[in-house]
């Protein structure tokens, strides 16, 4: 029997925020905040003994945190517990299931990049929540490919102008296969490699961001597998595609890869202050951008136009980064987290590498406003956080919740920065938070899913342990928590 530890009794009310309903953008629409707004749900299940666990679906490996739109989740993982004979060995995939039972809808199933395993890790999968909107969904594949597919699949047909699924499924070298009903309907496809001239590294991970007409993407460029040289250094670190067609309509020219320390992980995130609307995105050489959204369509690629920019860590090295490497006193920083935009203030967790940089890391917030190189005007207050940190952080109630991956949850008030009280996790945390009525709910690698009273009174709830790494965050939605662990993806009512 696994451990349950329930500190009191929970049957509540919970909520999620319309970026998991209508338009499924991760975070509260295009802001990023993690926070929600429904109610009915109930906390009191038993992952091994099943109690109150109305479906749960094998995953083989998974570290997406599922979306869930028009009665249907999105799940990215591998193909370790593949769900059709015919794809063998290791896949990149996004399972589509029915919102109800859990029953398989359709997948997309996507090859591994060939060669160099630092392009394309191993059992990774698809790592990269979908974006969805109406009957199209958008996903950033493992060979960094933006991927547009119909949500209902094949059950209405194949949909183009795409029509080449079975060449797309099949290995490099293989003949195409057969496409079935329980296929991924593909409408268009932009691969970054050979449209952007990205280099990825490890995992990509990109939370497309949809304004208007367009797709803001985060290119996934980075290192090579010496982590010391960048292969593509005129690479772009943000991307505009036409959500209809695929089409590239605009990049950035501001050259971030060179002095980019890892990969360019961090989604971008959409604000308005005095009537203006930016895209605020934050490259991996630790700058943050203030990016005007592109107009109109154009025969030529368009420039994104940089209204203002702020170097994240002005004290860190500038020159020859990359001997920093394995340095944990001193190094660049780096962002894979989304900045959040509450309020006119942007708010941003990041730090030296988790894997090769300094045990250094912040929760910041900034004024979203101004022009120009603000960076001489300095964060409205800085927090120091444990080791580097992973997550995105959740502002409520006039407090923000911040996780690192020393496994602590730390509770901020956000209008001055001061600490208002800690939680040790006790085990790595790459989740974020999520904050539901009431409640702060967060996944550790260890295993365990935390519930705590959102507020200034720090109070444990319940500790729920889960049997697999989490690395995923928790989503409530239509009166059902969404959990998904590295192995499976339970359905809690």
């Amino acid at each position: 029997m696994k451990r349950l530890i329930w500190i009191v009794p929970l049957w509540i009310a919970l909520c999620v925020e319309p970026g998991f309903c209508d338009v499924a953008q991760f975070g509260t629409a295009w802001s990023r905040n993690m926070v929600s707004e429904e109610a009915g749900f109930n906390y009191a299940f038993e992952p091994e003994g099943g109690e109150n666990v109305a479906w749960r679906v094998a995953l083989g490996t998974s570290y997406c945190t599922p979306v869930v739109s028009g009665g249907k989740v999105l799940i990215g993982c591998n193909n370790d517990k593949a769900k059709d004979p015919r794809h063998k060995g290791d896949r990149g995939v996004v399972l589509c299931l029915d919102e109800k039972t859990g029953n398989l809808l359709w997948q997309l199933v996507v090859p591994k990049l060939e060669g160099d395993i630092f392009l394309d890790w191993p059992k990774a999968g698809i790592c990269s929540s979908p974006t969805v909107e109406g009957d199209r969904a958008y996903i950033m594949s493992n060979r960094v490919e933006v991927i547009c597919v119909d949500m209902n699949g094949m059950a209405d047909g194949n949909d183009g102008p795409f029509q080449d699924e079975g060449a797309f499924m099949a290995p490099d070298g293989e003949p195409a296969m057969d496409v079935g009903v329980l296929d991924a309907d593909i409408l268009w496809v932009f691969d970054l490699k050979s449209g952007a001239g990205v280099y990825p590294h490890d995992s990509t991970h990109a939370s497309i961001l949809i304004h208007g007409d367009q797709l803001y993407v985060n290119s996934c460029n980075g290192v090579d597998n010496t982590h010391a040289v960048i292969r593509k250094p005129d690479a772009p670190g943000i991307v505009v595609l036409d959500k209809q067609t695929g089409r590239m309509l605009a990049r950035d020219y501001e050259r971030t890869a060179p002095d980019t320390f890892h990969s360019n992980w961090s989604s971008p995130a959409l604000g308005t202050v005095n009537d203006r609307t930016l895209v605020y995105y934050a490259a991996g050489n630790g700058i943050l951008f203030g990016m005007r959204p592109i107009e109109g369509v154009r025969e030529e690629l368009q420039r994104m136009e940089v209204v203002w920019r702020r170097d994240l860590d002005p004290q860190a090295p500038k020159e020859d980064i990359h001997s920093y490497l394995r340095n944990r006193k001193e190094s660049p920083s780096n962002v894979m987290s989304m900045p959040v935009f509450h309020e006119d203030r942007l708010y941003l967790t990041f730090g030296g590498d988790i894997w090769w940089g300094k045990r250094e890391a912040w929760l910041k917030c900034y004024s979203a406003d101004g022009e120009g190189d603000v960076t001489a005007e300095g964060a409205l207050w800085s927090y120091p956080l444990r080791e580097h940190t992973c997550s995105t952080p959740a502002i409520s109630d006039g407090l923000i919740y911040a996780a690192d991956c020393d496994g602590w949850l730390h509770c901020v008030d956000v209008a001055t920065g001061q600490g208002v009280w800690t939680h040790d996790c006790e085990g790595e945390i790459w989740a974020s938070p999520m904050v539901v009525e009431g409640r702060v709910v967060i996944g550790t690698r260890r295993g365990d899913l935390w519930i705590l009273a959102a507020g200034r009174e720090k109070a444990v709830e319940s500790r729920i342990d889960c049997d697999s790494p989490i690395s995923a965050t928790l989503v409530p939605t239509g009166g059902t928590l969404y959990v998904a662990t590295q192995s499976e993806l339970l359905a809690i009512r």
